[in-house]
């Protein structure tokens, strides 16, 4: 119950404020809007650049890590494709769309600061390493899979030329590449800069997360809940029951363990809905996933810290 308490609800409190903030008008939509564009456009970034910049990249690149997290993260995209395939007779384009909330776990804005509250800012090594990776590598499945499954269009090459290059100019890539730029390097970050960084990325996880709140107030119920309920669970329980046998088996450590299995039994993030609309199919149930996803999490979320504060100590 402790870690209910005192690691979870506080962060789905500051999201519930946003929530309600919006709900009852008190800010608009479009506030809302403009902080999630300072959070995602600046603060975010700085907070990853940090990180990025001052991570030991030979200890924390392991490949045991990468495996145990984006083997489930795959099994998730390829049981929400099939599930919404075969078992619910959707159409293949929509089947990619539900698919990608099997597939992209909402690292940032919940795994971040639930990693943080519950083991502390010094654990956030493999969180950091797994963010770094997972844009590209969701969205290189996602577009790959939609375009086979439209056949038709510019072709899959120029597509994933075309997403490369929209990466290329996000903000969150842009502050990975700059922190990775500044490891390599081996340059000496200035005091007065490193000091305006930590103020920036102290604001970023508090603003965001309300932010998040505020946002999901147009993200409301609107049916499709079985196939809802299939991704819901292969997201929060299936993908982390994967990285943590993974985890096990392929002997991760401690700190590993924790950061990989709380970052796998997060909910889909908002870009499960942004890849949505991106093609324009399946964009109702990517809307309720997200929604309803994210207050099952509490639960699931509760569930796996226990399961690993008695796995791990």
């Amino acid at each position: 119950m402790s870690a209910l308490v005192e690691v979870i609800l506080p962060v789905f409190l500051v999201i519930a404020a946003g929530y309600v903030t919006v709900w009852r008008r008190l800010f608009t939509g479009q506030v809302m809007d403009a902080l999630m564009s300072f959070t995602q456009s600046f603060a975010i970034p700085v907070l990853l650049f940090r990180a990025i910049s001052r991570l030991d990249l030979a200890a924390s690149y392991d490949p045991a890590l990468l495996i145990s997290f984006y083997t489930g993260s795959a099994a998730g995209f390829t049981v929400g494709l099939l599930g919404a395939r075969y078992l619910f007779k959707r159409p293949w384009t929509d089947s990619v769309a539900i698919g990608f909330g099997g597939l992209f776990s909402n690292l940032l804005l919940l795994g971040l600061p639930i990693t943080e509250r519950a083991y502390g800012a010094e654990a956030l090594g493999p969180n950091f390493v797994l963010i770094s990776l997972h844009a590209p590598f969701c969205y290189t499945i996602g577009v790959t899979a939609m375009e086979f499954a439209k056949a038709e269009g510019v072709g899959l090459g120029q597509t994933l030329m075309s997403v490369m290059r929209s990466m290329a100019r996000n903000p969150l890539v842009i502050g990975i590449v700059a922190g990775f730029a500044v490891n390599l390097s081996g340059l000496t970050v200035p005091g007065v800069v490193n000091d305006a960084v930590d103020l920036l990325a102290g604001a970023a996880l508090p603003a965001a997360l309300f932010g998040l709140g505020g946002v999901l107030v147009r993200y409301r119920p609107e049916g499709d809940m079985k196939i809802v309920a299939l991704i819901a669970a292969t997201s929060l329980i299936l993908h982390p029951t994967i990285t943590f046998t993974l985890g096990n088996l392929l002997s991760l450590s401690t700190g590993q363990m924790r950061s990989a299995v709380l970052s796998a039994s997060m909910a889909p993030g908002v870009n499960t809905y942004v890849f949505a609309n991106m093609y324009g199919v399946g964009k109702r149930v990517a809307a309720t996933l997200v929604l309803v996803a994210t207050g099952l999490s509490i639960l699931s979320i509760w569930v796996w810290l226990a399961i690993l504060d008695y796995t791990t100590g």
